[in-house]
């Protein structure tokens, strides 16, 4: 995706199984390179990780929320 990837726009590189197809390789974008995944991230299942992606997604937009919901949500249920 020459351009970037917009936002709620599925990646053109992930295969039917959600993995990349440019990941270990020299063309994968820095931005993907650069996430690490942890228990914050990842949720418990995959929906939790697709939801947290797509905030991450939306937080480019000014006033969105700090922390996604969902995220928050499972942060406060780990603390206690």
């Amino acid at each position: 995706m020459p351009d970037g990837k917009p936002a709620g726009v599925r990646c053109i590189h992930l295969g039917d199984d959600h993995r990349c197809a440019l990941f270990g390789r020299p063309e994968r974008p820095a931005v993907c390179n650069s996430l690490r995944a942890s228990v914050e991230m990842c949720g418990e299942t995959a929906r939790d990780a697709y939801e947290y992606l797509a905030w991450l997604e939306r937080s480019t937009i000014s006033g969105a929320p700090a922390v996604p919901a969902a995220v928050g949500g499972r942060l406060a249920r780990r603390r206690s």
